[in-house]
């Protein structure tokens, strides 16, 4: 097996090595600004954690093969920056705030393609394999970003429909990298798809984490100010829980403080401020953190199918990192 630190360094040398085309500047600059302000990560991480338990070798198809999945994530943060109107992204101006709206546009396009080449560095053993998975996954991704832009036009969404669009706007990606990670190392064909059930119930856990993380985190952890979908009325997790448990004045006084106008500074803290004083009067902090517990415990069932021993506490240190920052 491959253990963390060499998965570590690997990503290391990998992210900090990553190249793009010199030119035309104003289209590969964004890309290589993107990569460069970081993150945890994720997705590549755990695609080689998934193939190092089969594995004792990273060799450089699984490496492209995970970098792949960086950028195509990264392409999908600036395109969501641009719809969500978001200043901020890890601490640091977004693509569109930093150039403009077009150029991260055309920037985030290239970057989009730019993943597809690094994909198809798979094995001819398993490239249809790997291909297939991709480009269903990446199709999805972007259905789960219409769904989430078509709550933005809705008084009212329930929680069933909330969670198919997390599962496609974050689950399938985390769980196609899973999968890709098993598919390139050989695993068998059921285990591939057990862990494709980890990753993605992972992904669940992972996006509620970022909902609670939105409205109680601390925005230098976070990397993004608090409460912005407090702000931009997104219909969150929490949002839609709160909407579930009020009753009589205590929804009245919800939808009153949705309700609030954010034109100055004072205002938007003020409505913050007043939405996360009814979550946590509903106890909607509480719920969210036993949703994410949940969605954990079902990630490890998954992995517990497909691995045991060694290779399932890999797994479980892995998800116990994910979920451990909304404690």
């Amino acid at each position: 097996m491959i253990n963390e630190n060499q998965i570590d360094a690997a990503l290391q040398q990998l992210f900090s090595g990553i190249e793009f085309p010199a030119a035309p500047e104003g289209l590969y600059d964004p890309l290589r600004y993107m990569i460069a302000i970081g993150g945890k990560r994720l997705r590549p991480r755990l695609c080689l954690t998934v193939y190092s338990i089969y594995k004792d070798v990273l060799d450089d198809a699984v490496l492209q093969c995970a970098a792949g999945l960086e950028v195509f994530h990264s392409f999908t943060l600036i395109h969501d920056d641009i719809m969500d109107r978001s200043p901020l992204r890890r601490n640091m101006p977004t693509v569109w705030k930093k150039w403009n709206a077009d150029t991260a546009i055309l920037s985030g396009d290239v970057m989009c393609i730019d993943s597809y080449r690094r994909i198809a560095s798979a094995p001819a053993r398993v490239l249809s394999r790997v291909m297939s998975l991709f480009t269903t996954t990446a199709a999805g991704v972007c259905e789960g970003q219409q769904m989430d832009m078509d709550f933005e036009k809705e008084q009212q969404v329930d929680m069933e429909r909330y969670m198919q669009m997390i599962g496609l706007k974050t689950g399938v990606l985390l769980a196609c990298s899973a999968k890709m990670g098993a598919i390139l190392g050989g695993a068998p064909q059921q285990a591939c798809e057990d862990l494709y059930g980890y990753g993605y119930n992972l992904g669940l856990a992972f996006q509620i984490t970022d909902d609670y993380l939105d409205a109680f985190g601390d925005s230098e952890v976070f990397g993004k100010p608090i409460g912005g979908d407090i702000v931009q009325n997104k219909k969150s997790w929490l949002t839609i829980r709160a909407m579930e448990k009020a009753e009589g004045a205590q929804k009245e006084a919800l939808m009153d403080a949705i309700g609030m106008p954010v034109e100055s500074v004072s205002q938007r803290e003020e409505k913050i401020r007043r939405v996360k004083e009814i979550y946590s009067a509903l106890g909607v902090d509480e719920d969210a953190k036993y949703e994410i517990l949940r969605f954990n415990a079902r990630a490890l069932e998954c992995a517990g199918k497909a691995c045991t021993g060694v290779r399932h506490e890999t797994l479980r240190r892995f998800a116990e990192k994910l979920v451990g920052r909304s404690r």
